[in-house]
């Protein structure tokens, strides 16, 4: 089981201002999976970009978005002059590689489709150089990355002629990756759909930028009552969001108030608010019928869309001065928190950096002579971490094992095995993919900055 629980784990020790390093990991539940992840330093300002992103109906949405998403935020934090001489010097074909560092990257474009988003990121280096405004904005540009990545893949899929093969009239999504057309790949993405948390640190500031139901959740001590207290950085975009249903509803003619949300879903079929892709809730019926049914047949049209769009991938920003009582941000996938609560989540992180301690083999320090007292209290203070004692070095692997096997007695592992090795058909109806970035910030540098 906890060979299963670490074959997807990462840290990476950065220690690059404000950041520390981090810990991510992800189990599939999906076959193949729909989460997503990704990690990057961008390489013409400075800061770090760190996201999480769910798909649904299939991979494709979710997939692509992690592998571009990053890139058109690292391009919209760019000056006009840097934008000009991108652009000027046709460097765009490379620029791809040039704007980010990724980590731990474990997925590629395929080409025919790497050339296409290499010119939609052309236009949108252009649209930024045309608009840039004199003050900088740091929320416009998250929303600008956001909202352009979405008009791309809904762009990208309505550029082609559908022209399927007689036999594939009818098909469901999860066939459309079999066609081989550029076409078909382009509508795969665009069909299926993806929700996405991004967080942007620099120095101390930090924004998250969340569209749909992944969260954010900041891990603060609190030194007068010596407790972890779990402050939520996002709002999740489903219907027990009272203001995101009101805005829904507000968006439409009165006599679609009692379609336009059903059965705690968008127009009865979607359970996310905001999403990346999912164009059947944004073009017309007359696009619908055109790009979408000649290969999944009419019943790709949904008779309760008369007014389009219904779905946006326009994200909520939030902005958070980062303090020395700050110690991690957790960003995840419903998977997790529909099995902990930001607060639990916030408590094993903490617990876990106390204990991750004796995972470590104790020395003294080498170049600071010590008290025969302080070493006492050194060892008492291990003594103490030694009942924090965790399984895991890596904090979202531990958050996913309590999450799992969590009771108030410690860890259920029979529990753990059999959520590991339920067959296929069945793990889906238990849990969600789940996938958990943690980021630990450096207290000392934070403590430095200015108030």
């Amino acid at each position: 089981a906890t060979a299963i629980l670490r074959s997807n784990e990462h840290t990476e020790d950065l220690n690059l201002g404000s950041v520390k390093s981090f810990d991510t990991n992800q189990l599939p539940s999906n076959s193949p999976v729909e989460d997503a992840r990704a990690e990057a330093r961008c390489l013409l300002t400075t800061g770090m970009i760190f996201g999480v992103f769910d798909g649904h109906g299939g991979p494709a949405c979710g997939q692509v978005v992690a592998k571009r998403l990053l890139d058109y935020v690292a391009a919209s934090l760019l000056p006009k002059d840097v934008l000009e001489k991108i652009a000027n010097e046709n460097l765009i074909s490379n620029v791809l590689f040039d704007l980010l560092e990724p980590y731990n990257d474990r997925f590629d474009v395929v080409e025919d489709l790497y050339s296409l988003y290499v010119k939609s990121f052309e236009k949108y280096i252009e649209h930024l150089i045309q608009n840039q405004q004199d003050e900088f904005v740091m929320e416009k540009a998250l929303v600008s990355a956001f909202v352009h990545l979405d008009e791309d893949i809904s762009k990208e899929a309505r550029s082609g002629k559908p022209q399927p093969r007689k036999d594939n009239i009818g098909l469901i999504s999860a066939q459309l990756n079999d066609l081989e057309s550029l076409y078909s790949k382009t509508l795969s993405v665009a069909l299926s759909g993806a929700v996405a948390c991004v967080t942007h640190v620099d120095k101390e500031h930090l924004h998250v930028a969340s569209c749909g139901d992944c969260r954010a959740v900041l891990g603060v001590w609190n030194s007068d009552t010596e407790t972890w207290v779990a402050q939520p950085l996002s709002t999740e975009h489903n219907s027990e969001n009272a203001a995101e249903v009101s805005r829904i509803i507000a968006e439409h003619p009165e006599q679609e108030r009692e379609t336009v949300i059903r059965n705690d879903r968008l127009l009865g079929l979607l359970a996310p608010l905001r999403a990346f892709g999912d164009v059947r809730f944004k073009w017309t019926t007359e696009e619908v019928r055109r790009y979408v049914s000649p290969f999944l047949g009419e019943q790709s049209v949904i008779l309760s869309s008369l007014t389009p769009p219904y779905l946006t991938a326009r994200p909520d920003v939030f902005y958070h001065k980062l303090r020395p009582k700050d110690h991690f941000l957790i960003l995840a996938t419903d998977g997790l928190w529909d099995l902990l609560s930001p607060s639990q989540a916030v408590r094993l992180v903490g617990e876990h950096m106390s204990g991750k301690t004796v995972l470590r083999p104790f020395s003294l320090p080498s170049n600071t002579p010590m008290k025969l007292k302080d070493i006492h209290k050194t060892l008492m203070s291990r003594m103490e971490s030694h009942k924090l004692k965790p399984n895991d070095a890596n904090a979202a692997t531990h958050l996913i094992r309590h999450a799992l096997g969590g009771t108030e007695h410690g860890i259920d592992h029979e529990r753990i095995s059999q959520l590991l090795t339920l067959p296929e058909d069945a793990v889906r109806l238990f849990r969600d993919d789940i996938t958990v970035t943690v980021l630990f910030f450096n207290t000392d540098f934070l403590s430095t900055r200015p108030l």
